[in-house]
């Protein structure tokens, strides 16, 4: 599995905005963090700059596009949290999940529908 650098809450936020616009320009980015996350013009280049120093983000030429697609940092988010909170059951973390909601039919039959896939070795 590829490793994939942290991004923390208020970053994944900002990440968001980028995967939904991107490339967008820099200035494009500030306004768009300003009116979405009320963000000043410095926040939103601290997190640009900081973002690209752990391999997040590219900026160059005052346009930023992601190095890491928002599949994969929720990959990343969803194995980080079944290794700490459930050591590393994918069975457990279902059972807990699927205890606290509601799933509808539907959904249980989508969740069916990924499973058969993996087992076929599609979807991976």
């Amino acid at each position: 599995m590829t490793t994939v650098p942290k991004i923390h809450e208020s970053e994944y936020r900002f990440c968001l905005i980028l995967w939904q616009h991107e490339p967008v320009t820099a200035a494009e980015l500030v306004r768009l963090c300003q009116q979405e996350l009320g963000w000043k013009r410095t926040t939103t280049y601290t997190v640009i700059k900081r973002l690209t120093e752990r391999g997040v983000l590219c900026s160059e030429g005052g346009l930023v596009r992601s190095l890491v697609s928002r599949e994969q940092a929720q990959a990343f988010e969803i194995d980080e949290l079944v290794e700490k909170r459930f050591g590393g059951s994918l069975p457990a973390f279902v059972a807990a999940f699927t205890r606290r909601q509601d799933l509808s039919e539907g959904e249980l039959d989508e969740v069916q529908r990924m499973i058969d896939r993996i087992r076929k070795g599609e979807g991976r």
